[in-house]
């Protein structure tokens, strides 16, 4: 009974410090002012990254450029058009975007909903939610349609009228992409990403 008692301790323990670890994020970048985190899902099939930055824009700055569709090809990195779907109103947008991609890995669409959830005040932290629909259009020909992402802004207004930033991201690339593929350039386009995000938002208030 003891015995018993041990191993079923022992795998509840096992189970337990397992989920922690998956919680838990793994820096993998920090330069010019961008973190940037990943962990490993729980199934291991999603991709996970976690972002931290400050940006000289107040909320609506930011949420211009973000409802600002069209623009994307200049700033996210490996998005060649993107376009509007349907406006559902003045803070629910539906839209596609194509990806095209290094070679070996085959070019890849997606269509999303943007959300801005209302505030209850200015100094009030801004959340936004970017997630994929299914259902929309049909699949593109030389394009593997993306079957999940969420992406989740956490827009926070500090002095100054600046805003910090806790962006995450969660995505399953869909087909098949090497592991080894995905660990070696993990970082790389949402930080290029971020930095044309500050440029694109400085230039903005320059104009100003």
């Amino acid at each position: 009974m003891k015995i018993k008692s041990l191993t079923i301790f022992t795998l509840f323990l096992f189970m337990l410090t397992a989920a922690s670890a998956q919680d838990k994020w793994e820096l993998r970048r920090n330069e010019d002012g961008i973190t940037i985190y990943s962990r490993q899902s729980p199934d291991g099939k999603l991709v996970e990254l976690r972002l931290l930055c400050q940006l000289d824009a107040t909320p609506g700055e930011l949420i211009k450029q973000l409802m600002d569709i069209d623009s994307y090809s200049s700033w996210v990195y490996s998005n060649k058009k993107s376009g509007i779907i349907k406006r559902v109103n003045d803070h629910d947008i539906i839209y596609f975007t194509e990806a095209h991609l290094p070679w070996p890995i085959q070019d890849r669409d997606l269509v999303v909903e943007l959300n801005i959830e209302p505030t209850t005040s200015p100094n009030a932290q801004q959340i936004i939610l970017v997630k994929s629909i299914n259902g929309i259009l049909p699949p593109k020909k030389h394009f593997i349609r993306i079957p999940y992402s969420v992406v989740t802004w956490r827009i926070t207004p500090v002095p100054g009228n600046k805003i910090n930033v806790d962006y995450t991201f969660s995505l399953d690339p869909g087909g098949s992409i090497p592991r080894w593929l995905i660990n070696l350039t993990l970082t790389t386009g949402p930080y290029k990403s971020f930095v044309k995000l500050r440029e694109l938002l400085k230039a903005e208030r320059d104009k100003r």
